[in-house]
């Protein structure tokens, strides 16, 4: 379950969460209650941000920035994914997985995301945006300088922002996702004491291991 309550169809009164309700749910269904999008997703993302009109407005409003985008949607979307395998949503990664398995990624470049860096299946530039994600995400923003030449050699300035953009903006979602346990991070913590089992002796491990 999601760490913050769903908003059912009857609470929801903002006309543009309930054209997504209906656009993505279905007319007759109560989104917060029978689950499923046509996508194959929970849909938890949507009846949660729904908490929030003004949130979920902003929200919807930066995915249309597709629509005129001079960015190829293929290089996009490899930087969406890897944002998303990054920050570790599992959510973020897989939509956008299909969405390049959509746009005609070939399989092998798929496959290969979270293991670029050895990878033969990327051209120059798609190591570049590549590299760049991970700068963006993983550095904080600490992009060395011959990855962003190989960006320049390539693409325009507007392309380049756009990209930083929409990245960032996933990386984002992805925290959010995982923060809120929505959708596809709805999922224990997987890191947890092992403790050792009833009658064995919990000794100073330190003490053992630096003995000579």
């Amino acid at each position: 379950m999601p760490r913050l309550r769903e908003v059912p169809r009857a609470e929801v009164t903002d006309e543009k969460i309930l054209f997504f309700y209906d656009r993505l749910f279905g007319p007759e269904k109560d989104p917060a209650v029978d689950h499923g999008t046509i996508h194959a997703t929970p849909g938890d993302w949507w009846t949660v941000f729904a908490q929030s009109p003004d949130v979920f407005r902003h929200a919807v409003r930066g995915f249309s920035l597709y629509r005129n985008a001079a960015l190829d949607p293929l290089l996009r979307e490899l930087g969406q994914s890897r944002a998303g395998f990054a920050r570790g949503s599992q959510f973020v990664f897989s939509q956008h997985c299909k969405q390049m398995r959509s746009l005609g990624m070939p399989e092998e470049k798929i496959a290969a995301i979270p293991h670029w860096q050895v990878s033969t299946a990327y051209s120059a530039l798609e190591r570049a945006v590549l590299a760049y994600t991970d700068g963006l995400v993983l550095d904080g923003g600490r992009v060395p300088d011959g990855v962003f030449e190989v960006l320049r050699e390539h693409l325009g300035d507007p392309e380049i922002l756009q990209l930083t953009y929409i990245t960032a903006m996933y990386d984002m979602h992805a925290t959010i996702c995982r923060a809120l346990r929505l959708e596809f991070d709805d999922r224990p913590e997987p890191i947890e004491e092992y403790r050792v089992p009833d009658g064995v002796e919990a000794r100073d491990l330190s003490a053992d291991l630096s003995a000579e």
